[in-house]
C-alpha cells in the first residue's frame, strides 16, 4: 500500500470514543493520544521517534475544561472538577519523559509498566537558532507529539513540551553529542520547561483565543517540582510553515509534496478549506487560502500591538496563520514597535517588521507552489512580483483599516459601509491616526530587562475612549463638537513621554485637530446612513469603544508579574483548584466581548481568591502601558 493510502487510512478510522458509565473507562477518550500521528506516514523522514515513559512525579496544576469539552475529551456535562480518576488519566497520558540518546547510550532501564507502547515523534522543521539553515538538524528540541485526537467532528493535534532534550535541540547540535535531560551546559539544551513560562502561555493563549485570534491553547499544565513542568498544548492543526520550508530549502520535492498534501488534508478534514488533495488546482487554492488567512492574522496582530517574533523560517507561527510558542509573545500597552527581544546571540524582529516578514512567508509559499507544479526550484527573489503578493498587500491594508474602525467602536454593518463607499475618508483617518500612534520618545533606543525599546509617546486607546465618550455626550450638537486640543494632548501622553515629548508643537496640534475632524466626518456619515437611530448608534459606539480600548489590558510585563504572584500564592498554600478558578476568572475579565457591559468587579465576593484576583488586576493597571 502506498504511503498516501496508508496516511489517509490513518486519518479516517480514529474513533470518537465516548466515555462509558463504568468509572474505570470514564476517560477512555484520552487513549487516542498514544503517540501515533498521521504525519509519521505522510512524512516518515520528518520526525525522530522516541520511546516515552510515565514519570512517577507530577501534579496537575491546571486543566482546561472548556477546551477538553470542545475537543470531546470530556462530556459536555462533566463538572469543572479534577476527580482522582481524571487526575490519574491526565498524568498517565501526559506526564512523560522521553528515553533519549543519552539514556540509550548508557543502557538506562525503566519498569516495563511505565513504558508507553508506541513511539512519540519529535518533528523536524526549519529554525533560525541552528547554524544549518536547511533544517537538517533542527525541530522539536524539548517537545513530543502526543498524537491526533478526533472528537466533535474535528481533528486535534496535541503535543507536550518539557519532556526531555531531543537530538534536534540547538544545544544538542552545538554539543555534538547526546545531552542528559535537565543539563544546562548548553543553551537550548535542557529539554525542560519552566513552570512560570507555562503559566504565562496558558493565560495569554486563552485570552487571545477568546478574542478571536487563532492560536495554540494549553490543555494541561503539569508541575514536576523544582520550578519545572510539562505544558500540553492543543489545536486543530499545529503544523508550522517551517515543517514544509525545510524541504524547499533542501530541494526535496517529493518530501515537500507529501508535507504540503498533509497540510491540505488536515485543513480539508477540519472544514477550514473546501478543497482536498484530489483537486487539480489544490496548490494554487492553498496559496490563495494562505494569503487570505495570513493577511487577516497579521493585520490583527498589528492593530492589537501583539508581538510574536515572526521571521523567515516560519517557526513561530502556525501554517494556518496562528500563534504558537509563547516564549517571546507579548501584547504591548501602547505601540512599542521598536522593541526587540534579546535572545543572547541575536535580536528579534520588531512589531513593524511583522507584516514584511509575513509577506515573505507568503512569497515562500508561492515559491513552493511553483516548485511542486513545475519541478523547478526558482530563487525566492524571482517571486517578488508574484500576483499573490499584490493580493496580500491589498488584503493587509484593508484589514488594518477595518481593524481601526473596529477599535473605534463601529459595528460590522457600519464598518462595511465605510469601507465600501467611503474608503478614501477611512484612509485619511487611518494615515493620520497611525502617524500619531507611531511617535517615539526623543530619548532614542533604551535597554530594557529582556531587550531594547524606544517607547511610544502617545496612548491612542486613551484617545479613542476620550473622543468617543465626548461625542456621545455632545451628540445633540455634534456639528460643533471639538474636544480641547491642549487637554487631549495632555491626556494621551504615555508614561514614557519626556519633558521634550510633552511640548505641544504647532504641527502636532494641527494633527490632533485634523484627526478629530476626520473622525467626526466618518461618524456623521455612519449616523446618516445607519439603520440604527442616532442615540442607539452612539450608545453602541460608546459601549464598544470603551471595552475595546480598556485601560486594564494585560501586557507582557504585567503577565510576568501576574505569573510570579500565582506561583507565590501556590507556595503560600493556595490549592491548584482555587488558583484555576482565579486564573479562569482573570482570563474571562481580560477577554470581554465588545458588547459586554462590564466585568464582575468582585466575582468571589471576599476572601483569599478575591484578594488574589484584585492583586492580579492591580498588576495589570500598574503595567498598562508597558511592553
Amino acid at each position: 500500500m502506498s504511503q498516501k493510502k496508508v496516511s489517509l487510512a490513518r486519518l479516517k478510522p480514529l474513533p470518537a470514543a465516548k466515555p462509558e458509565n463504568n468509572r474505570d473507562h470514564e476517560y477512555v477518550a484520552f487513549d487516542q493520544l498514544d503517540g501515533q500521528h498521521p504525519w509519521m506516514d505522510f512524512v516518515p523522514e520528518g520526525y525522530v521517534p522516541y520511546q516515552a515513559r510515565i514519570l512517577n512525579e507530577g501534579k496537575v496544576a491546571y486543566f482546561n475544561f472548556e477546551l477538553a469539552k470542545e475537543m470531546g475529551l470530556l462530556t459536555s456535562d462533566h463538572p469543572h472538577t479534577l476527580t482522582p480518576a481524571l487526575k490519574k488519566k491526565i498524568l498517565d497520558t501526559f506526564c512523560l519523559r522521553i528515553i533519549n540518546e543519552y539514556d540509550q547510550q548508557r543502557g538506562a532501564q525503566f519498569p516495563k509498566d511505565r513504558l508507553k507502547a508506541h513511539p512519540y515523534m519529535a518533528t523536524r522543521y526549519l529554525q533560525l537558532q541552528h547554524d544549518n539553515k536547511q533544517g537538517k538538524t533542527s525541530g522539536d528540541g524539548r517537545c513530543i507529539w502526543n498524537g491526533v485526537f478526533k472528537g466533535n467532528g474535528r481533528l486535534w493535534d496535541v503535543s507536550s513540551r518539557g519532556v526531555g532534550v531531543t537530538r534536534l535541540a540547538p544545544g544538542a547540535v552545538e554539543a555534538g553529542r547526546p545531552l542528559r535531560s535537565g543539563s544546562t551546559d548548553f543553551g537550548y539544551g535542557c529539554g525542560m520547561a519552566e513552570l512560570d513560562e507555562l503559566y504565562g502561555a496558558t493565560i495569554l493563549a486563552e485570552i487571545f483565543h477568546r478574542q478571536g485570534i487563532n492560536t495554540e491553547r494549553m490543555l494541561a499544565l503539569i508541575d514536576l517540582g523544582g520550578g519545572l513542568g510539562i505544558g500540553v498544548r492543543a489545536g486543530p492543526n499545529l503544523i508550522r510553515p517551517a515543517h514544509l520550508f525545510l524541504y524547499l530549502r533542501q530541494g526535496q520535492r517529493e518530501s515537500l509534496q507529501r508535507s504540503v498534501d498533509y497540510l491540505i488534508v488536515r485543513q480539508h478534514r477540519n472544514r477550514e478549506w473546501r478543497f482536498g488533495i484530489h483537486h487539480p488546482q489544490r496548490y494554487r487554492l492553498m496559496l490563495t487560502e494562505l494569503c487570505r488567512s495570513f493577511a487577516q492574522f497579521i493585520a490583527t496582530l498589528d492593530r492589537a500591538y501583539i508581538f510574536a517574533w515572526l521571521d523567515w523560517d516560519g517557526d513561530n507561527v502556525l501554517a494556518n496563520a496562528g500563534i504558537i510558542d509563547y516564549g517571546s509573545v507579548r501584547q504591548f500597552g501602547v505601540r512599542h514597535d521598536q522593541y526587540r527581544y534579546d535572545d543572547v546571540e541575536r535580536f528579534s524582529t520588531t512589531l513593524n517588521e511583522q507584516i514584511p516578514k509575513t509577506r515573505a512567508l507568503v512569497q515562500t509559499f508561492a515559491q513552493i507552489v511553483h516548485f511542486l507544479e513545475t519541478g523547478k526550484r526558482e530563487s525566492f527573489e524571482s517571486f517578488a512580483k508574484h500576483p499573490v503578493l499584490r493580493e496580500f498587500d491589498h488584503l493587509v491594508q484593508r484589514h488594518l483599516r477595518e481593524g481601526l474602525l473596529h477599535q473605534l467602536g463601529f459595528p460590522q454593518r457600519e464598518r462595511d459601509l465605510l469601507m465600501r463607499r467611503y474608503r478614501r475618508d477611512v484612509n485619511r483617518l487611518y494615515d493620520l491616526f497611525t502617524a500619531i500612534e507611531r511617535t517615539k520618545t526623543k530619548l532614542g533606543v533604551q535597554k530594557v530587562a529582556d531587550g531594547v525599546n524606544r517607547p511610544a509617546v502617545f496612548n491612542m486607546r486613551t484617545l479613542v475612549r476620550i473622543l468617543i465618550e465626548y461625542y456621545h455626550d455632545h451628540q445633540a450638537s455634534l456639528e460643533k463638537a471639538q474636544y480641547p486640543t491642549e487637554k487631549l494632548f495632555r491626556e494621551i501622553l504615555s508614561e514614557y513621554a519626556t519633558r521634550k515629548d510633552s511640548r505641544l508643537t504647532p504641527s502636532l496640534s494641527k494633527q490632533l485637530d485634523d484627526l478629530q475632524s476626520r473622525l467626526l466626518h466618518l461618524l456623521k456619515i455612519a449616523l446618516r446612513r445607519s439603520s440604527l437611530s442616532k442615540s442607539k448608534l452612539m450608545d453602541t459606539l460608546l459601549q464598544r469603544a470603551t471595552v475595546l480600548n480598556r485601560e486594564d489590558r494585560i501586557t507582557g510585563n504585567a503577565l510576568i508579574h501576574i505569573v510570579d504572584e500565582i506561583i507565590e500564592s501556590r507556595k503560600k498554600g493556595f490549592s491548584d483548584a482555587d488558583l484555576q478558578k482565579v486564573m479562569d476568572e482573570f482570563i474571562k475579565n481580560q477577554s470581554m466581548p465588545p458588547e459586554a457591559v462590564s466585568p464582575d468587579e468582585r466575582p468571589f465576593g471576599s476572601g483569599r481568591r478575591q484578594d488574589l484576583i484584585d492583586s492580579l488586576l492591580s498588576l495589570v493597571e500598574n503595567h498598562k502601558e508597558d511592553i
